[in-house]
Protein backbone atom coordinates (compact mmCIF):
# COMPACT_ATOMS: atom_id res chain seq x y z
CA UNK A 1 0.00 0.00 0.00
CA UNK A 2 1.24 3.47 -0.84
CA UNK A 3 1.88 5.84 2.00
CA UNK A 4 -1.50 7.62 2.14
CA UNK A 5 -2.18 10.41 4.58
CA UNK A 6 -4.96 9.72 7.09
CA UNK A 7 -6.59 13.06 6.18
CA UNK A 8 -7.07 11.84 2.60
CA UNK A 9 -8.96 8.81 3.90
CA UNK A 10 -10.98 11.06 6.22
CA UNK A 11 -11.90 13.19 3.21
CA UNK A 12 -12.96 10.10 1.27
CA UNK A 13 -14.80 8.43 4.13
CA UNK A 14 -18.19 10.18 3.70
CA UNK A 15 -18.24 9.30 0.00
CA UNK A 16 -17.11 5.75 0.79
CA UNK A 17 -19.89 5.32 3.38
CA UNK A 18 -22.45 6.68 0.91
CA UNK A 19 -21.28 4.16 -1.69
CA UNK A 20 -20.33 6.89 -4.13
CA UNK A 21 -16.72 5.98 -4.84
CA UNK A 22 -15.12 3.98 -7.60
CA UNK A 23 -14.16 0.36 -6.91
CA UNK A 24 -10.50 1.40 -6.80
CA UNK A 25 -11.17 4.08 -4.17
CA UNK A 26 -13.32 1.64 -2.21
CA UNK A 27 -10.48 -0.87 -2.19
CA UNK A 28 -8.03 1.83 -1.14
CA UNK A 29 -10.22 2.98 1.78
CA UNK A 30 -10.88 -0.61 2.90
CA UNK A 31 -7.20 -1.40 2.77
CA UNK A 32 -6.41 1.66 4.88
CA UNK A 33 -9.21 0.83 7.37
CA UNK A 34 -7.76 -2.66 7.74
CA UNK A 35 -4.49 -1.09 8.88
CA UNK A 36 -6.08 1.54 11.17
CA UNK A 37 -8.47 -0.09 13.68
CA UNK A 38 -9.34 3.23 15.32
CA UNK A 39 -10.48 4.77 12.04
CA UNK A 40 -12.23 1.52 11.10
CA UNK A 41 -14.25 1.73 14.32
CA UNK A 42 -15.08 5.37 13.57
CA UNK A 43 -16.21 4.35 10.08
CA UNK A 44 -18.44 1.60 11.53
CA UNK A 45 -20.04 4.07 13.93
CA UNK A 46 -20.58 6.57 11.12
CA UNK A 47 -22.18 3.86 8.95
CA UNK A 48 -24.49 2.88 11.82
CA UNK A 49 -25.50 6.50 12.35
CA UNK A 50 -26.16 6.89 8.61
CA UNK A 51 -28.37 3.82 8.68
CA UNK A 52 -30.33 5.15 11.68
CA UNK A 53 -30.65 8.55 10.02
CA UNK A 54 -32.20 6.89 6.97
CA UNK A 55 -34.89 5.41 9.24
CA UNK A 56 -35.96 8.81 10.57
CA UNK A 57 -39.24 9.86 8.96
CA UNK A 58 -39.13 12.89 6.73
CA UNK A 59 -41.24 15.78 8.03
CA UNK A 60 -44.37 16.35 6.00
CA UNK A 61 -44.70 19.39 3.80
CA UNK A 62 -47.02 22.31 4.56
CA UNK A 63 -49.27 21.32 1.65
CA UNK A 64 -49.65 17.82 3.09
CA UNK A 65 -50.43 19.28 6.52
CA UNK A 66 -53.11 21.54 5.02
CA UNK A 67 -54.63 18.62 3.09
CA UNK A 68 -54.78 16.55 6.29
CA UNK A 69 -56.35 19.51 8.11
CA UNK A 70 -59.01 19.92 5.40
CA UNK A 71 -59.75 16.20 5.47
CA UNK A 72 -60.13 16.30 9.26
CA UNK A 73 -62.50 19.27 8.99
CA UNK A 74 -64.56 17.45 6.35
CA UNK A 75 -64.85 14.36 8.54
CA UNK A 76 -65.81 16.43 11.58
CA UNK A 77 -68.55 18.14 9.55
CA UNK A 78 -69.84 14.78 8.31
CA UNK A 79 -69.85 13.39 11.84
CA UNK A 80 -71.69 16.45 13.12
CA UNK A 81 -74.33 16.13 10.39
CA UNK A 82 -74.83 12.41 11.06
CA UNK A 83 -75.18 12.95 14.81
CA UNK A 84 -77.52 15.88 14.17
CA UNK A 85 -79.66 13.67 11.95
CA UNK A 86 -79.75 10.90 14.60
CA UNK A 87 -80.75 13.39 17.29
CA UNK A 88 -83.42 14.96 15.06
CA UNK A 89 -84.89 11.56 14.21
CA UNK A 90 -84.84 10.61 17.89
CA UNK A 91 -86.60 13.81 18.95
CA UNK A 92 -89.19 13.51 16.16
CA UNK A 93 -89.80 9.88 17.14
CA UNK A 94 -90.37 10.86 20.76
CA UNK A 95 -92.71 13.68 19.73
CA UNK A 96 -94.58 11.29 17.44
CA UNK A 97 -94.96 8.77 20.26
CA UNK A 98 -96.07 11.49 22.65
CA UNK A 99 -98.65 12.72 20.12
CA UNK A 100 -99.86 9.18 19.50
CA UNK A 101 -100.19 8.58 23.25
CA UNK A 102 -102.09 11.88 23.64
CA UNK A 103 -104.45 10.99 20.81
CA UNK A 104 -105.08 7.54 22.30
CA UNK A 105 -105.78 9.00 25.72
CA UNK A 106 -107.98 11.76 24.28
CA UNK A 107 -110.05 9.31 22.26
CA UNK A 108 -110.92 7.14 25.27
CA UNK A 109 -114.40 8.09 26.53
Amino acid sequence: MKDIDRNVILDLLPLYLAGEVSPETQALVEEYLASDPELAETAELAAAMQQRAAEIPVPIQVEDQMEAYREAQRRIQQRTLVWGAFIAVGILSLLGLALLAYLMVASVP
